[in-house]
């Protein structure tokens, strides 16, 4: 590792100029290639206290063993030389964005005499018109066959032409007039470009104009009593329109753009292009990548320009490029795309109307396409082994974790505190045995004392089924002074409040039916909950968490299991009682199933926080009469209309309602006296207070705002 100011440039000799900068390592290899608008600047931010840098960052300057850097007149010949130069040396630290598939284009070759209709891939060839790229090779063809009964251009290879012209013969093509057989004569070679021209400008988007041609033309036609001309035209105008109804209509001004989606975590990303053309669909294709180096969503959308036209020109650049953020600064940007265009570029972001409706269209394909990678990438046994394997080695463990539990608090400002437990078995979710834990021990905002708590109860929970089956012989009390049995009663203030139903809706024993002869289920059958321990521990949190979740095993007599924990902000791996974290590589697999165990954790735990300040927010002064039921509360508020008029109501009118008895009534007025007034509701569009008319609440319900109620936007889940 080498150490940065080794290699720091001197005082005053970096310019304060635009340019693009590289760093190499011990072997002269570019590991990164930057551009600055300044220089001195933006080298000066690599050689902070290391301390100060990001993981990333650190891990590249001190990869590196040198620095240099070339001086340019402008911020867009920084821009174009930094393309360069990562096209070139491929640098290990950048962002570098490989398709998720070779995707086909509609391809015309307009290079040769005789142009030729055919579906291509890879490279791009001068001289060569493409139209998409599409998402199957199968969709170009299905176009194509619609459009060469109009446009009879050649689509057969060089080899079959050769042979039709040796033979004086055309191919079956030529035979049914879809095809205009240039190998034979039947049209010229200027006949034949010109076709294919007509075909070029009609995938273009130039339909609009050629359909109303051939519809003058039809009508003429059949004005002159051509009939069967005028069938074959009919026929070919419903060929085009059916073709033309593969890609509908999104944006009704016939605009060309293309229209970028970033979707990102902290470890990858994924772009979603959409080509339009003619206000049409033309094309789409998507990109993912590792973030290597810490960047933002405009510096993504920058390197994804530059990926999507660094090889482009002309029109191939369209009017309008639509992204989700804009690069920073975005004038450079600008220019270096009308430069490869020709004329002006518009970059910007869609505030409003049918473009941004089809940007939360892209955005939702950006979504989908990085899930759809995380899953493959998950579902490969190779590569769960391997990152199995990798934790083990990182954490020093006997043998790879085949179950890990993880652990999350949750909480809105020390308000509804709860828990969440996720498993993964062989890297794979075990939704069926999540569990989910209120946090009852104490009130307030403490996250370490609220895992201690969680992670004792769910021990003790596991001692007890050990002690039931006789794995456990121990007549000895834990260290809190609670028997086993008190750990897993209801009545023990840190006794386990645990929901049964699971995150996919399901009971525990629908997954856990591999475990039966295991000794895991009791006598009845139904699966023990806590009777399977994992081989490693992971909390969503660092140092102070970690050390948390030890104590409470210790406490319990419990030191074959394995616990750590997942910083999120910088992805560092805490041990118990190490003053440094473990930082697992960049493209380690075992971090990046850490980084899926605790964002679950993480996911599972804030569902089930909103769910229970949802149902807080929802709750009523009658829910504390005992033996008051749903049916009678309905009937009471059906009767008064509202809690308010049910509150100033006396005794004799509540014994009115049906089934209400006078005790009952008495309860009710006792209830509803103690209770405290809910706070006015406010009407968010006017500003109203409003009088409390929603039936069976404290607040206000539906749009209006409780004065008094929690809001996300004052207060921060966690």
């Amino acid at each position: 590792m080498a150490d940065p100011s080794s290699y720091r440039p001197k005082p005053g000799e970096i310019p304060d100029t635009p340019g693009v900068y590289r760093f190499r390592d011990e072997h002269r290899r570019v590991i990164y290639v930057g551009k600055a608008k300044s220089l001195r600047q933006r080298l000066a931010n690599y050689f902070q206290d290391l301390a100060s840098l990001h993981p990333r960052t650190r891990t590249m300057v001190t990869t590196a063993a040198s620095v240099e850097w070339t001086v340019v007149s402008t911020e867009v010949e920084a821009l174009q030389l930094e393309y360069s130069w990562i096209k070139e040396f491929d640098p290990r630290f950048n962002v570098k964005y490989r398709d998720d598939k070779s995707y086909p284009y509609l391809a015309v070759t307009m290079n040769e005499e005789f142009p030729r209709v055919q579906v291509m891939r890879g490279q791009k060839r001068k001289g060569v018109r493409y139209f998409g790229p599409y998402g199957h090779a199968w969709a170009i063809r299905d176009t194509v066959d619609l459009l060469l009964r109009v446009f009879p251009v050649r689509t057969c290879s060089a080899g079959v032409f050769k042979n039709a012209a040796r033979t004086g013969r055309p191919c079956l093509l030529g035979y049914i007039g879809k095809c205009s057989a240039p190998c034979v004569g039947r049209v010229s070679a200027d006949e034949h470009r010109a076709l294919a021209e007509e075909f070029c400008d009609f995938m273009a988007g130039r339909t609009g104009t050629y359909i109303r041609r051939l519809e003058q033309q039809m009508a003429d036609a059949a004005e002159e009593m051509e009939y069967e001309r005028a069938a074959r035209l009919r026929d070919d105008i419903g060929a085009l329109k059916k073709a033309m109804e593969k890609s509908a209509v999104v944006l009704a001004d016939a605009t060309d753009a293309d229209l970028i989606a970033v979707a990102e975590d902290e470890l990858e990303a994924a772009v979603q292009i959409f080509h339009v053309r003619g206000g049409r669909v033309r094309g789409q294709r998507g990109w993912v990548t590792d973030k290597v180096e810490e960047i933002t969503t405009g510096a993504l959308v920058e390197h994804a320009l530059q990926q999507l036209y660094g090889e482009e020109k002309g029109d191939a650049v369209p009017k309008e490029v639509l992204v989700p953020a804009l690069p920073d600064p975005v004038e450079p940007v600008q220019e270096w795309l009308a430069e490869r265009r020709g004329s002006g570029v518009s970059l910007r972001i869609p505030q409003r109307g049918d473009k941004k409706a089809l940007m939360e269209t892209v955005q939702r394909n950006a979504q989908q396409a990085l899930v759809l990678h995380k899953t493959k990438r998950a579902s490969d046994l190779t590569t769960r082994s391997r990152a199995l394997e990798e934790i083990a080695e990182a954490l020093d463990l006997d043998s790879a974790p085949l179950r890990i539990e993880c652990y999350d608090i949750s909480h809105l400002q020390g308000d509804d505190v709860v828990a969440s437990m996720v498993v993964f078995e062989d890297g794979l979710q075990r939704k069926s045995e999540y569990r989910r834990f209120q946090i009852k021990g104490f009130a307030g905002q403490d996250d370490v004392r609220s895992m201690h708590e969680v992670i004792s109860r769910r021990f003790r929970r596991y001692l007890a089924e050990k002690e039931k089956t006789g794995e456990w012989v121990d007549d000895s009390a834990p260290a809190d002074g609670a028997s086993l049995a008190d750990g897993a009663s209801p009545a023990d203030g840190t006794s386990p409040v645990d929901d049964p139903t699971q995150a996919d809706g399901t009971s525990p024993a629908d997954g856990a039916q591999d475990l039966a002869g295991n000794g895991l289920k009791d006598e009845d059958g139904r699966p023990k909950k806590f009777a399977y321990p994992p081989q490693l521990v992971v909390v969503d949190g660092g140092r102070p968490q970690v050390a948390a979740a030890k104590k409470a095993l210790d406490e319990l007599g419990i030191d074959d299991i394995a616990v750590c924990g997942l910083a999120k902000r910088l992805e560092e791996v805490w041990l118990p009682d190490e003053e440094d974290p473990v930082v697992l590589p960049r493209t380690s697999e075992g971090l990046y199933l850490l980084q899926r165990v605790r964002d679950e954790a993480h996911r599972f735990a804030i569902t089930y926080q909103r769910a229970k300040r949802a149902q807080r927010f929802r709750s009523s002064p009658l829910d504390d009469v005992p033996g008051l039921g749903d049916t009678r509360k309905q009937a009471l508020l059906k009767h008064f209309g509202s809690l308010k008029k049910l509150r100033s109501a006396t005794i004799d009118q509540i014994c009115e309602v049906p089934g209400i008895g006078r005790k009952t009534a008495e309860t009710i007025a006792v209830a509803l006296a103690q209770a405290a007034p809910a706070a006015p509701a406010v009407n968010t569009a006017t500003g109203e207070i409003m009088d409390e008319e929603e039936p069976g609440t404290t607040g206000s319900g539906g749009d209006p705002v409780t004065a008094g109620a929690p809001d996300e936007r004052r207060g921060q889940e966690t």
